[in-house]
């Protein structure tokens, strides 16, 4: 069973910067994309960021110039740097991986809180 363990939220202020860390439990090269997904209370779950195996990125324009999405092959790892934060970021952030052979994986999410 693939699981994909999330880490790094958390309360912070607004302006603020938090880094999310996505372990696989398998070899991350199994995955032609990862990314965030996020969702907050009363909302629904939109995309934030995405990576492909190719390095290839997408952001939705809330985020764009903010965060960073990255995957670290060598420690197995994607990681979202979340810059200039903002109260409207505040939800639970989900990490997602979708196999090559088009099986998809989600994380069991994290909280973030951006709030003075």
């Amino acid at each position: 069973q693939v699981q994909l363990v999330e880490s790094g939220g958390g309360l912070v202020q607004p302006g603020g910067s938090l880094r999310l860390s996505c372990a696989p439990s398998v070899n991350i090269d199994g995955f032609a994309i990862m990314g965030w997904h996020r969702q907050a209370p009363g909302k629904q779950r939109e995309l934030v960021a995405s990576i492909t195996t190719y390095s290839t990125t997408n952001y939705a324009s809330s985020v764009k110039g903010r965060f960073t999405v990255s995957r670290d092959n060598a420690k197995n790892t994607m990681y979202l740097q979340m810059n200039t934060l903002e109260p409207k970021d505040t939800a639970v952030y989900y990490c997602y991986a979708r196999s090559w052979s088009d099986s998809q994986y989600w994380g069991q999410g994290t909280q973030v809180a951006v709030s003075s």
